[in-house]
C-alpha cells in the first residue's frame, strides 16, 4: 500500500526545440515513459544548424520555437543520454532552467543549451524553427 502522507513529486516540465519536438528524428512522444504535452511555446534564444541536429542558446533577441512536455525522472534520464549530459565541462550540451509561457502559465522547464564552443562556426536558424529549416511541418 503506499504511503499517502508523502506527496507525489510533481512532474518536472521540458522545453524541447530539435529533433525531440512532435515529428522530429528523436520525437519525444515515441519515448518511454511517455511525456504529457504541455502546449507549444518559445524561449528567448538564437537556434544554430549542426548538420542532422540543433542547438540553441539561450538569450538574445531572437525567438526559438518548441513544445513544453511534463517529464518523469525516468524519462529524464533518458533525455539526459539523447543530449549527452554527464556534467563535463565538455559536453555538448548543458542543462538549465529556465521560465517558459505556456497559454496563460509560467512554467519552470528544463532545456538542452548547446555549449557554445560547440557552435563557434555553425550557421544560425533565423527563425527560430528546426522543424521548418528541415523541411518537416511543425506543430
Amino acid at each position: 500500500m503506499p504511503d499517502e502522507s508523502v506527496p507525489a513529486r510533481p512532474l518536472r516540465c521540458v522545453f524541447v526545440y530539435g529533433t525531440l519536438r512532435r515529428g522530429g528524428s528523436n520525437d519525444i512522444t515515441r519515448l518511454k515513459p511517455a511525456p504529457r504535452y504541455v502546449g507549444p511555446a518559445q524561449v528567448a534564444g538564437v537556434l544554430y544548424h549542426l548538420g542532422a541536429y540543433p542547438g540553441m542558446l539561450l538569450g538574445g533577441g531572437r525567438c526559438v520555437v518548441g513544445e513544453v512536455y511534463a517529464i518523469t525522472p525516468a524519462l529524464e534520464a533518458v533525455l539526459d543520454g539523447i543530449e549527452g549530459v554527464q556534467g563535463d565541462p565538455g559536453d555538448e550540451y548543458i542543462r538549465r532552467e529556465v521560465a517558459v509561457q505556456v497559454a496563460e502559465q509560467l512554467l519552470r522547464c528544463l532545456v538542452y543549451e548547446i555549449n557554445p564552443q560547440h557552435v563557434v562556426a555553425a550557421p544560425e536558424i533565423p527563425h527560430g524553427d528546426w522543424l521548418r529549416a528541415v523541411g518537416r511541418q511543425s506543430n
